[in-house]
């Protein structure tokens, strides 16, 4: 397992905001000044160079012939996009607080066996994948979440870990799945393992060299997964435990599991399913608390095409390549997803709010004002647009960057997974902030069902999903303290950046309260220049 310590208690006070055990948490609440600067400044400062176009080696194609290839591609796309459009206006129909799990899951059971999106664009066609969660994203403000995460979870984070993890078996099969309509899951998280939590997992996979099989088990109720999306409908699920052979632990491994035998048959002996409850939003999309009972799974279940077990043993097939970092391989695709989707909600819930406010009279000693005329709301429409243009921006790089990386098969390099994470919580954060200065200044209209403030909470979603914000950026700092211990505290100081020297500063005042001292500056972005 990797030597990260996982993200544990809490200091008294600290709310809900966790940070690492041991000595690097210390190092961190020794330094505010580090933390100011690293958990989004350290990204900020870096969000130009990080997301720069890496430079390709020189090919055969010349500058006229790239442009043509470009623009033919573009039509593509657009042409695509314009088909996938139609394939779902009818989702504007669907009525989300009435209709049911079912009705929801059939929905994309028939986008999916059109075809429009192959569960191999990730890889092969990555523009798609990301085009098809902002087209979707855009029906966000007056469907909230529920089909949008239905979406992601079933290509992304089941079909794209297939993907990334499976043989090329289980790769073909997902063609299967595509023509039958299957529809998957992804049970990761479990009860005592939540979005502030990092990753524990305690499902076991205990493989039996008597029958060669694995048994997957929920040793206790902490153990059970939670949250799990699409998880009462869904036909297939990848299930991470952790592997266990002869007694041994081998770390989180990700298994597939059919669910049930046939679509809305009765789950598999020994599946446990419980429904989470009503949400505040997204009570279209069914999340699941998933058990597992001494569920049998053949060999075939477990996804190897980088770990497996041969003649009883564990075997990395690809050295250097630990398992988790492939699982973790969703999480980058997922990063943008998300980002994007944050931004087209914003987007969206803008667009209708400055409809409103340009046609909205409103009393004045002369003339006849709109309300989109009052100050306070014109600068927000202005400042809205401005920050925007430059996410847009940002993440569109981010994603060019990482499909450029996807069809050839490449991890991220450092620089662009730091970027993506700095995408991800940008962007989410900045606009829960906007949205909600936009509530308390348009007025009662923010009140109404159908405005879109009623799925404000899609960008909650946003926050929670792929990393949460909070420990996403103490991840950024804990990795760049590391850096500095393994590369850089030797160096000569006469070259430090601004960053390293925070690295190399002494720790601040013993006892420093930091966390009722620092931990509102460390995390308000407007105090940061835009990048």
């Amino acid at each position: 397992r990797p030597s990260v310590r996982r993200f544990g208690a809490r200091p008294p006070g600290a709310g809900h905001l966790q940070c690492p055990q041991g000595a690097m948490a210390q190092a961190l609440m020794s330094r505010p000044g580090l933390m100011r600067k690293l958990l989004v400044p350290i990204s900020v400062r870096q969000m130009s160079s990080a997301a720069q176009v890496a430079p390709r080696a020189p090919t055969a194609v010349t500058p006229a012939l790239r442009s043509v290839k470009a623009r033919t591609q573009a039509d593509d796309l657009d042409e695509w996009a314009a088909s996938f459009t139609k394939a779902t206006v009818d989702l504007a129909k669907m009525d989300v607080h009435t209709i049911s799990y079912q009705e929801s899951a059939e929905r994309l059971r028939t986008l999916l066996k059109t075809g429009l999106l192959r569960h191999t664009d990730l890889a092969t066609r990555p523009e798609r994948f990301f085009l098809a969660h902002r087209l979707l994203a855009r029906h966000a403000p007056q469907l909230g979440p529920g089909f949008w995460v239905r979406f992601t979870v079933h290509y992304n984070l089941c079909a794209g870990t297939v993907l990334g993890l499976g043989n090329e078996e289980q790769v073909r099969a997902l063609d299967a799945w595509q023509d039958e309509g299957l529809l998957g899951c992804f049970a990761l998280t479990e009860k005592l393992a939540g979005v502030s939590s990092g990753l524990v997992v305690n499902t076991t996979a205990a493989y039996d060299p008597h029958t060669d099989t694995f048994t997957l088990h929920s040793p206790t109720r902490g153990a059970w997964k939670n949250w799990i999306s699409q998880g009462l409908v869904a036909d297939r699920s990848v299930v991470i435990a952790d592997l266990q052979v002869d007694g041994k632990s081998h770390g989180p491994h990700a298994f597939l599991l059919c669910m049930r035998d046939q679509p809305g048959g009765a789950p598999a002996a020994g599946v446990l399913l419980e429904d989470m409850g009503r949400k505040t939003v997204g009570n279209d999309l069914d999340n699941a608390a998933i058990g597992f009972d001494t569920v049998v799974l053949p060999r075939s279940a477990l996804l190897n095409r980088f770990s497996d077990v041969v003649d009883g043993e564990v075997v990395q097939k690809v050295q250097g390549m630990p398992i988790f970092h492939m699982i973790g391989q969703r999480l980058f695709t997922g990063r943008v997803a998300v980002a994007q989707a944050a931004l087209e909600f914003r987007r969206g819930l803008f667009e209708s709010t400055k409809a409103y406010a340009d046609q909205k009279p409103c009393w004045a000693p002369s003339g006849q004002p709109v309300l989109s005329d009052i100050p306070q709301l014109r600068a927000l429409f202005a400042e809205n647009a401005r920050g925007l243009d430059r996410l847009d921006r940002f993440v569109g790089k981010c994603e060019a960057r990482l499909s450029d990386k996807l069809r050839a098969g490449e991890l991220p390099d450092v620089s662009l997974v730091e970027a993506i994470a700095v995408a991800k919580v940008k962007a989410v954060e900045e606009s829960i902030d906007i949205t909600h200065r936009l509530q308390n200044d348009v007025g009662s209209y923010a009140l109404m069902v159908g405005s879109g403030f009623e799925q404000k909470d899609f960008l909650t979603m946003c926050k929670f999903a792929e990393g949460d914000s909070r420990v996403l950026m103490q991840k950024m700092a804990r990795d760049r303290l590391r850096r500095f211990e393994k590369r850089e505290k030797d160096t000569d100081p006469a070259g430090w950046d601004e960053e390293t020297k925070e690295c190399a500063a002494p720790p601040s005042t013993p006892g420093t309260p930091f966390w009722s001292s620092n931990q509102i500056p460390a995390f308000d972005f407007r105090q940061f220049p835009a990048f």
